[in-house]
């Protein structure tokens, strides 16, 4: 690029460009220059240093006031903040002597209104351009629906997402793992957004979000589950159908006088367990003694004389506690 131009230059922005111009013009040469897209790796430098120092409303004030005193040679004002570099300056025609304002500011008094540039020039004088540090690029985020069947036996999604400094549209195949929980995250290395001066991409963190399901819950690699049972059928005993997250039917021998609440285990009826590669939880069955809201005739006569003929004490327990 020619001495003469500036960062507005590079960018092909005027000087009062606002945010949102200078931003899609640093979209659109991104896109062009990126050397993953066969662009100049140069270019695409000269474009990022630019970007970085007009985006920045503080760099951008700091970098127009250098300007307004006679400009800036090149475009080596942004990128790594100026560190390690070094500048030529000569006086700008107007009785500025450059090499007084910069003794200043070597000294420690600083300059133009009190900005010290000694935060960002090297301290010494020359012309020799050195490349900006590289700067690894950011991580980009996403979360995804995983239905509850899904994160049981596992899928394939494809996602679309957008990479901030270049705009351009990217594709991957996530691979959503048997027994993926709710909140796990899957990391694709090198997926996120570009580095700067070489530096490497970053990564694209993915968060999986596991749908509730009407009647399995899951609790890690283990799946907890309710399962109504007559009053009958605790007090006298029974086998009962179980459903199972797999899709298929085990049964359940409730023994006689089973109480409320009670719960039953079957091993490796659960999901399988990511931290442990081979493994299973297991299926927990608790039991609810549902209680009918109506009766028949019949069945209250019956259940009446059952009652009478009932000399059990439910309650001493609590009892005791009554008033003396």
């Amino acid at each position: 690029m020619a001495d003469k131009r500036n960062f507005y230059d590079v960018l092909g922005v005027k000087r009062d460009a606002t945010q949102d111009e200078i931003k899609k013009a640093f979209r659109k040469l991104a896109v062009k220059y990126h050397p993953d897209n066969g662009g100049d790796e140069q270019k695409f430098k000269e474009l990022s240093e630019a970007y970085e120092t007009l985006s920045n409303p503080d760099k951008r004030r700091e970098y127009d006031q250098l300007l307004m005193f006679g400009g800036i040679p090149g475009a080596d004002f942004g990128g790594s903040g100026g560190r390690n570099r070094t500048y030529t300056y000569t006086t700008n025609g107007q009785g500025v002597d450059w090499g007084d304002i910069f003794d200043n500011i070597r000294s420690g008094d600083g300059a133009f209104n009190g900005f010290d540039f000694s935060t960002i020039f090297g301290g010494g004088a020359g012309n020799t351009r050195r490349e900006p540090r590289p700067q690894k690029g950011g991580d980009l985020t996403a979360t995804i629906e995983v239905p509850f069947e899904d994160a049981l036996k596992g899928a394939t999604r494809k996602v679309s997402y957008t990479i901030p400094s270049t705009g351009e549209k990217q594709t991957i195949t996530v691979k959503i793992p048997a027994g993926a929980v709710d909140g796990g995250k899957l990391r694709y290395r090198g997926r996120g957004d570009y580095g700067y001066g070489g530096g490497e991409r970053g990564d694209f963190v993915i968060t999986t979000r596991v749908q509730e399901h009407p009647l399995f819950k899951r609790d890690g690699a283990d799946i907890r589950m309710e399962l109504p049972v007559s009053f009958y059928e605790a007090a006298l005993g029974s086998v009962v159908d179980v459903p199972t997250p797999q899709g298929e039917t085990v049964r359940l021998k409730v023994p006689a006088g089973s109480q409320d609440g009670k719960t039953f285990r079957f091993r490796d009826l659960g999901a399988p367990d990511v931290k442990h590669k081979g493994q299973k939880g297991a299926l927990y069955v608790t039991i609810r003694i549902a209680v009918p809201r109506k009766l028949t005739q019949k069945e209250r006569e019956a259940l009446q004389v059952l009652k009478d003929a009932d000399t059990r004490d439910y309650r001493k327990d609590a009892e005791r506690y009554g008033s003396q």
